[in-house]
């Protein structure tokens, strides 16, 4: 169904092919899942298919790239659309109407289908996704779980012959995510539908798949093979793999329910431990320099390379998921706070951070801003409601952030996180109930003044981005936040190494782009830090990354809240989840008594070996090396 014939893509000015010598098959009817670490090309590669590189993108393909007998060299996007559906990293960037229903019916209607075959793909989609309710909602209105949905649903009904998706799961919660991948997995095995996807939660859908690409580095030769071949030697794997390598499993578990198989002798070893296994995955915020039982993870066994992978598992040294002992460079963080024109203000360093993170974050010690009581919570918010046109978002909410915190919210789409964070960065107002922020109101405070006590990363990083260059986004930060010329680009470069300076913020991957908005967020330090899915677009190894950055600033006492559906990183990072539901807290408690208690937000590990209280791969590898030396 889709050939690459000796495939390379050259962008004008890049130093070399991001793509090179990709020469494949991927057969009608089977989903192949693309993986590798963040800026290695898997977008390219999936806009080679669809026709949009070179057409739209710029840049040289050499090669041949055929998808149901048509060239893509001689077939614009437009000529391909009857066969190929695209979802693209950015939900936004796709919508062409304004409604929910209008948006599913569009792509038909441009393919000229009768309005009686319109009319029931419309129905059996919004049924299909969980879409019923929204049919009439205005698209800008939805949360970007929902809009993700929306996106995915407006390329299934005019039932494409191929499904191109880049990170169709990255906005959903866990239980909408795996609606969608059934849906997909239905559409596979019933309807022959070719499914070439790039993910980089494995967690969620590498059991799925029916074949693995890896794209190891820039510019390295794809390899393909199955599941568990790939999974032996890839850079970036699930945590119920890294868990697999590290208790010796052969072969390697894909799913949880592979894992329960092989883990009863794991469970009689860490046994004598579970009493004194950790309560939460991080230190308390009364003790936030307390050493967490996740920092970092055990080594892997080597494994077994299946032949022909060898060149793989050598391309990109990379460390997996959550299993960074030492997690390369970190970022300069030495400036005192000063105003911060994009949402982030005074702060302080890291004591405890590892590695050149701490080195360089303990330079300078700022005060806190102005007005604020020594002492008092970052965050306060009593009795919060807030009614957005017809929609009740939030309802009586009522929460305090203590310092050195970090809270994790987790909830379905559209459960009124997003609207949360935006009531404590004052750019909605309550409807009634009380915020304070650092002792001010913030919708009823001027910017300048709230900058210097929180900072918010948006969903769309993009919003806090109006450079040309990612060094001009960095020089505007350092001055902006009175900081060392410098640090916002050691903290990129902490994040995702390999960001050149002078590439335009547009041009850089999804997760590239939110790296470089959390840069220039962090370039000030906030006393409260919020994240607003902060994980979306990010490999593995950023991930690990952020982890660190973002437990050292709560070790020094910062207050971090953080929107997310990614349980693998509330289960490392959070103190407390909060689980909102219909705009209401229905869970708030420390992360192990809420996460290993849902089925829906519990992380891999926790099901593997629950009930015993192991949340992440480090605890069980640390409990593992106490055993031993017993």
């Amino acid at each position: 169904m889709i050939r690459f014939d000796q495939v390379s893509v050259t962008y004008e000015d890049a130093s070399g092919p991001c793509l090179r010598g990709v020469d494949l098959v991927i057969p009608e009817g089977e989903l192949t899942l693309l993986v590798g670490p963040s800026g290695v090309g898997k977008s390219t590669l999936l806009g080679a298919v669809s026709g949009l590189v070179p057409h739209f993108t710029g840049g040289t393909l050499r090669g041949r790239v055929t998808v149901a007998g048509r060239d893509t060299r001689t077939h614009k996007p437009r000529e391909l659309a009857d066969v190929v559906g695209t979802v693209g990293q950015d939900p936004l960037a796709h919508f062409v109407t304004d409604t929910v229903e209008d948006e599913l019916a569009y792509g038909m209607e441009s393919l000229g289908l009768p309005p009686a075959v319109m009319r029931r793909r419309v129905e059996e989609t919004l049924d299909l996704l969980g879409l019923n309710e929204l049919r009439d909602r205005p698209i800008a209105t939805l949360s970007g779980g929902q809009q993700q949905r929306v996106a995915i649903g407006s390329v299934l009904t005019p039932h494409p012959k191929v499904l191109v998706l880049d990170e169709p799961t990255s906005a959903l919660d866990p239980a909408a995510a795996e609606e969608v991948l059934a849906v997909l997995q239905r559409l596979v095995h019933d309807l022959g539908t070719t499914v070439l996807m790039a993910e980089h939660r494995l967690e969620r859908v590498v059991q799925y798949a029916d074949q693995v690409l890896l794209l190891a580095s820039p510019g390295a030769a794809p390899v393909i093979g199955t599941p568990a071949e790939i999974m032996a030697v890839s850079p970036v794997h699930p945590p119920v793999v890294s868990l697999g390598r590290l208790a010796g499993w052969s072969p390697l578990p894909l799913s949880v329910r592979d894992a329960r198989r092989q883990a009863a002798p794991l469970r009689s070893r860490l046994s004598p431990a579970a009493g004194s296994a950790p309560s939460t995955s991080a230190g308390r915020p009364s003790d936030p320099a307390r050493p967490s039982a996740s920092q970092g993870s055990a080594p892997d066994p080597a494994p077994q390379t299946p032949a022909g992978l060898e060149g793989a598992a050598s391309a990109n040294p990379a460390s997996p998921a959550f299993e960074a002992r030492g997690v390369g460079r970190s970022p300069d963080l030495s400036a005192p706070p000063a105003f911060e024109a994009r949402g982030s203000g005074g702060g302080a360093p890291v004591a405890g951070a590892p590695g050149l993170l701490a080195r360089l974050l303990r330079r300078a010690k700022p005060s806190p801003a102005p007005g604020t009581a020594p002492g008092s919570a970052p965050a306060e918010v009593r009795d919060l409601s807030v009614r957005r046109g017809r929609v009740q978002a939030l309802h009586g909410i009522t929460l305090t952030v203590a310092p050195g915190e970090t809270i994790a919210l987790m909830g379905r789409n559209g459960a009124g996180k997003s609207t949360l964070l935006s009531t404590l960065v004052g750019t909605v107002a309550p409807t009634t109930g009380e915020v304070t922020v650092g002792g001010r109101t913030p919708h009823r405070t001027a910017p300048p003044e709230m900058v210097r006590r929180v900072g918010l990363v948006p969903q769309e990083p993009r919003d806090l981005l109006y450079a040309d260059t990612v060094a001009a986004e960095c020089a505007a930060a350092d001055s902006d936040a009175g900081a060392l010329p410098g640090t916002c680009r050691d903290l990129v470069s902490a994040l995702l190494p390999d960001v050149p300076d002078d590439v335009h913020p547009r041009d850089l991957s999804e997760g590239q782009r939110l790296a470089l908005a959390l840069a220039l967020v962090l370039t000030g330090r906030p006393a409260l830090l919020l994240l607003d899915e902060p994980t979306r677009g990010l490999d593995y190894a950023a991930k690990v990354r952020l982890i660190e950055i973002l437990r050292g600033l709560a070790a020094d006492g910062h207050a971090i809240v953080l929107a997310t559906h990614d349980v693998e990183l509330a289960a490392e990072l959070a103190h407390r989840v909060v689980i909102l539901a219909g705009g209401e807290v229905v869970a708030d408690g420390p992360t192990a008594e809420v996460v290993v208690s849902s089925p829906a937000f519990a992380p891999q590990v926790a099901k593997v070996l629950a009930p015993d209280p192991w949340l992440t791969v480090r605890q069980v590898a640390e409990a593992l090396d106490a055993a031993e030396a017993r």
